[in-house]
C-alpha cells in the first residue's frame, strides 16, 4: 500500500550553488588583498580553465552573453548575415545574434534530447549563412561531428554555445570549440558559478588577441598589467571594445568551483540517475533521452516533458509542485516564440513542431549537488500526488 503524501515544511529550490567555506575565504581574501577587479585571480581561473578543458586560450568575462556578443563580433558577423541555430535555449544565444546584426536561422530538435537536429542543417544554409551556433543542452553533447561536416561543406564557422557544458565530453573530447569558438556560463544554476560571469575558449592566437581587446575597452593590456608593480599606466586603445571582464571576486569562486567540478557532476549524475529508476513507472512524464554516440553527461539539468494524458498542462503541474514545496523551471521556452521573435520573424512560428510541441511540456525538477537521496524521494512522490489529483 502507498503511503499518503506529507507536504515538507521547507521549500526545496529548483538549483541551488553549492558554495564552501574554502569560497567563502578566498572572497575573504580577495577583499582583504585591496585589489577585487580584473587581477592576478582572475589570471588564475583562466590558466586553470584552459587546463582543464584542453584549450590553449580561455578568457573569462562578466557573462556568458558577453562571451557570446563580442565572439560574434569577432567573428565578422555583419547585418544580414545568417546565423543558423536552434530554438531551443536561452534567449541570449539568440539575441546576440540580433544585437550583432545577424539573421538567426532556426532548426528543429530531437525531441528525445533536445538536441539540435543535425539532419536539418544543410537544408538550411543560403548564399548569406556565415556560421552555426549549436547549443550543447542540459549537459549532453550535440553530434559535433554532423554539425562540423555540414560547416565544412559550406565554409562555414561553428561557435558553441557550452553555457550548460562544464566537464561535458564528446567521442572523448571536451565540448566548446571543435572549430572556431566557443562559450561556457558561471550563471548560479550552472553546475559550477561564480555568481555571474562566463569564459570564451579557443585554439586561435589571433581570435584571442582580438577577443581580449573587446573584452576592455579595446586595450591591449589589461589594468592588472598596467598597475602592478613594474607596469605601464600608459594606454592604448586598439579597437572599440566593451566593458566585459571579469573580476577577481568572481575568480574567488570560481578557482574552487573549478577544482570541485568532478565532483559536483558525480553527485549530479547520481541525483539524476535515482531519478531515471523512481521515475520510470510514471507514464505522464517523459524524460530527456541520451545522444546515440560516445559522450559524457554531467546531467546539469533534469528535464521532463508533460504528456497530454497527464490531463493537465505543464504550468499546472508546476503549480501543484509548488504547492507541494518543490520549486520548477522551464528549460526552455522556444526563442522562436517570444513576443520579439514571433512578432519579427513571424515565418518561424509553425515550422518548428517538435521544439514548439516540447516547449510547452517542458518542466526541469530540482537538480543540484547538496540534494540528498531523500530529497528526490520527497520530489519523486510529490510529483506523483500533483499527477493523482488530476486523476481523483
Amino acid at each position: 500500500m502507498t503511503r499518503p503524501f506529507t507536504r515538507r515544511e521547507t521549500f526545496l529550490p529548483f538549483s541551488r550553488p553549492t558554495i564552501r567555506q574554502a569560497e567563502i575565504d578566498e572572497v575573504v581574501d580577495t577583499l582583504r588583498s585591496g585589489w577585487i577587479t580584473t587581477g592576478p585571480k582572475a589570471e588564475r581561473f583562466e590558466r586553470d580553465f584552459a587546463a582543464f578543458t584542453g584549450f590553449p586560450h580561455a578568457l573569462a568575462l562578466s557573462s556568458a552573453t558577453a562571451g557570446q556578443h563580442i565572439g560574434l563580433i569577432a567573428l565578422g558577423v555583419r547585418a544580414g548575415d545568417e546565423v543558423i541555430t536552434t530554438p531551443m535555449t536561452w534567449a541570449s544565444t539568440v539575441n546576440m545574434i540580433e544585437v550583432a546584426g545577424g539573421v538567426p536561422v532556426f532548426v528543429d530538435i530531437h525531441r528525445s534530447t533536445l538536441q539540435i537536429d543535425e539532419r536539418a542543417l544543410a537544408a538550411a544554409v543560403t548564399p548569406r549563412t556565415v556560421g552555426i551556433v549549436p547549443v550543447h543542452f542540459a549537459g549532453a553533447p550535440c553530434d559535433m561531428d554532423a554539425v562540423l561536416a555540414v560547416a565544412r561543406a559550406h565554409g562555414l564557422w561553428v561557435f558553441e554555445d557550452a553555457a550548460h557544458g562544464v566537464g561535458t565530453l564528446y567521442k572523448g573530447r571536451h565540448v566548446g570549440c571543435d572549430d572556431r569558438l566557443g562559450v561556457f556560463s558561471f550563471h548560479p544554476i550552472k553546475n559550477m558559478t561564480t555568481a555571474e560571469g562566463g569564459v570564451l575558449v579557443t585554439r586561435d592566437d589571433g581570435l584571442a588577441a582580438h577577443l581580449r581587446a573587446l573584452r576592455f575597452h579595446g586595450l591591449e593590456k589589461q589594468a592588472w598589467n598596467r598597475y602592478a608593480e613594474g607596469g605601464s599606466p600608459q594606454v592604448e586603445v586598439v579597437l572599440p571594445g566593451f566593458k566585459y571582464n571579469f573580476m577577481d571576486l568572481q575568480a574567488a569562486l570560481g578557482i574552487h568551483q573549478l577544482a570541485s567540478i568532478r565532483e559536483f557532476n558525480d553527485a549530479r549524475r547520481r541525483l539524476a540517475d535515482l531519478y531515471d529508476r523512481l521515475l520510470g513507472d510514471v507514464l505522464e512524464l517523459e524524460p530527456l533521452g541520451f545522444p546515440p554516440f560516445e559522450h559524457f553527461h554531467t546531467r546539469h539539468l533534469y528535464v521532463v516533458k508533460v504528456l497530454d494524458q497527464a490531463g493537465l498542462t505543464r504550468d499546472q503541474f508546476m503549480a501543484r509542485l509548488k504547492a507541494r514545496n518543490v520549486g520548477t523551471g522551464i528549460h526552455f521556452r522556444a526563442v522562436h516564440t517570444q513576443p520579439y521573435y514571433a512578432q519579427k520573424y513571424p515565418h518561424w512560428v509553425g515550422r518548428l513542431p517538435v521544439a514548439e510541441w516540447t516547449s510547452a511540456r517542458l518542466c526541469s525538477l530540482p537538480l543540484f549537488p547538496l540534494m540528498n537521496e531523500d530529497d528526490v524521494d520527497y520530489v519523486v512522490a510529490a510529483v506523483k500526488d500533483a499527477l493523482a489529483e488530476g486523476r481523483a
